[in-house]
């Protein structure tokens, strides 16, 4: 059966994942990469170095998210969110960065070898941590009963 993913579905997908693609448009050209993050309170939190994605978003904060979780070509839920970029600061950055890690985490081979999520700690300084605040969700879904 194919149908819609209503709004308690779209929320249990977003929480279950913890990698998307991200995408950002600016001067004609459209750019999507995979990211990981956490979703809470209507909002998608990630990080990222300074880079083409950080420069188009700062420059365009309305962006795309999509997210989705494949079992097979008859099981499925995919989801397609738009929202608003913002850069983090001060605790706010702090509290998202711990929850980034703490989703993360959990999913490495070698959690105990890789501190931070695998950044080191010159290199946490100059992470930007950003918030998507998602602006309008639909998805989408097949499922078959066996």
């Amino acid at each position: 059966m194919l149908g819609e993913l209503n709004n308690r579905q779209l929320i249990d997908l977003l929480e279950r994942q913890a990698f998307g693609r991200l995408g950002c448009h600016l001067n004609g050209e459209t750019y999507i990469v995979p990211i990981n993050y956490v979703y809470k309170d209507n909002a998608i939190y990630a990080h990222s170095g300074i880079g083409k994605k950080i420069e188009m978003m700062r420059a365009n904060p309305q962006v795309c998210f999509q997210v989705d979780e494949i079992i097979n070509t008859f099981r499925w839920e995919s989801a397609i969110l738009t929202g608003n970029y913002t850069e983090l600061s001060g605790e706010l950055r702090q509290q998202a960065m711990q929850g980034i890690i703490h989703r993360i985490m959990p999913l490495t081979n070698r959690p105990g070898e890789e501190p931070s999520h695998g950044i080191s700690s010159e290199l946490h300084q100059n992470i930007i941590v950003f918030k998507i605040e998602l602006t309008e969700a639909n998805g989408r879904y097949e499922h078959h009963d066996s």
